[in-house]
């Protein structure tokens, strides 16, 4: 569990390093507010498409194997960003860049799921949100810094070594398998997923909160200098306070979590507290206030998903966890995708303030809806039986 916690920290602050260097710099070639969003969804668009087939690789060979290969993939996307002057080529490498942040994902979390008891299991959610979270406050501080004696796009190539760290733990993690069989099929496990009453309204639940985290988090980098007027290092410094809060609030988020009888109102508390948070962003300017704000919403929207985290960890079978992540993966890449793309036109033809309410009252009416259909899943999780073994394997 340590070593997962610690790779996971490690994974999530090249990451965070990059969320921040990756907008300043294309900004600064000349991309337009809406290719900055787009760049950020493409990304986690890969993200999501990935993140499911990956948790089927995770099934069938376990989190070594998952994890080596997230760490090429994004190690060779962020070498190659670096050595890219123009911002047609930066959607590839953000798509390859997409690619290994599901692969780590599906398998982290499934690793995580297989490795405690249900009672426990909001718990673990928790101080591994907590190491992502450290690794979000680490990676764009680390950046931000940097940026006072190097370019971004030096920034770029050097915060690619932070990757490293996550090489012992992914070693360490070579006897997660969450089964031993070998020809296990998608469409099984993934239909009775799909039929559980639950699957529905956490779905909803998950879109509303990944549509309006992913909006603010695609535009801040960009927003924090052309509308809080701040420089590229304090820009670095809101998105380490963010993550620092953030990171704080997940062990006892997953305390709450562990405790209550139904997760719904803590979602539906979340997406209504971070909208909020969003909309009052979006007028603005400076440092001291946003970071004010930020910080009083940020531990809502945490112990939203770490309360989601734990109903899809409810939902899974210990012989299929790796597809349930995995759909879990897919459903969040895909929300943090969809704000931008959605909202982006918004933000670049009426200002930010216009796309963040936007994306504000949207969400809030997808989290009605989750709460209208909410269903708490079975406590007792159902095996989905494993075909046996091809003879010889």
């Amino acid at each position: 569990m340590v070593a997962l916690y610690v790779a996971a920290a490690a994974a999530f602050a090249a990451i965070a390093a990059r969320g921040l260097t990756v907008p300043l710099y294309a900004h600064d070639i000349g991309a337009s507010r809406f290719e900055v969003g787009a760049l950020f969804s493409v990304a986690t668009l890969a993200g999501a498409i990935l993140s499911l087939p990956a948790g089927v690789l995770v099934d069938r060979f376990g989190a070594r194997t998952l994890l080596m290969l997230a760490l090429g993939l994004s190690a060779a996307s962020q070498l190659a960003t670096a050595a890219t002057p123009s911002v047609a080529p930066l959607f590839i490498w953000q798509v390859l860049g997409g690619l290994g942040a599901g692969v780590q994902q599906a398998a982290l979390f499934s690793a995580v799921t297989e490795s405690v008891s249900r009672g426990r299991l909001g718990r673990a959610m928790g101080w591994l949100t907590l190491s992502m979270q450290a690794g979000f406050f680490l990676g764009p501080a680390i950046a931000g810094i940097a940026l006072k004696w190097i370019d971004v796009r030096t920034d770029i190539a050097v915060t690619t070594v932070l990757l490293v760290l996550t090489i012992p733990g992914a070693i360490v993690a070579s006897g997660t398998r969450q089964h031993t069989g070998r020809g296990l099929s998608i469409r099984g496990p993934l239909r009775r997923l799909v039929q559980q009453r639950s699957f529905a309204p956490v779905t909803i639940g998950l879109l509303a909160m990944t549509l309006v985290w992913g909006t603010v988090g695609a535009f801040l980098p960009v927003f924090g200098k052309e509308a809080l007027r701040l420089p590229s290092s304090q820009v670095g410094y809101l998105l380490a306070l963010l993550a620092v809060v953030n990171g704080l609030s997940r062990p006892p988020a997953g305390r709450i979590v562990d405790q209550a009888r139904q997760r719904w109102p803590i979602v539906f508390a979340g997406v209504a507290g971070w909208s909020a948070v969003t909309i009052v962003l979006g007028h603005l300017t400076g440092f001291v206030g946003p970071a004010i704000v930020l910080a009083l919403g940020t531990p809502l929207m945490a112990t939203s998903f770490v309360a989601v985290g734990v109903v899809f960890g409810d939902l899974s079978a210990g012989s299929t966890r790796g597809v349930t992540m995995g759909m879990y993966g897919t459903i969040l890449f895909a929300g943090l995708a969809a704000g931008p793309l959605i909202f982006g036109p918004i933000v670049q033809g009426y200002g930010y303030a216009a796309g963040f309410t936007a994306c504000a009252v949207v969400s809030v009416l997808l989290a009605i809806v989750m709460a209208v259909l909410h269903v708490e899943p079975r406590r007792k999780r159902v095996e989905v039986p494993v075909p046996p073994a091809a003879p010889g394997t």
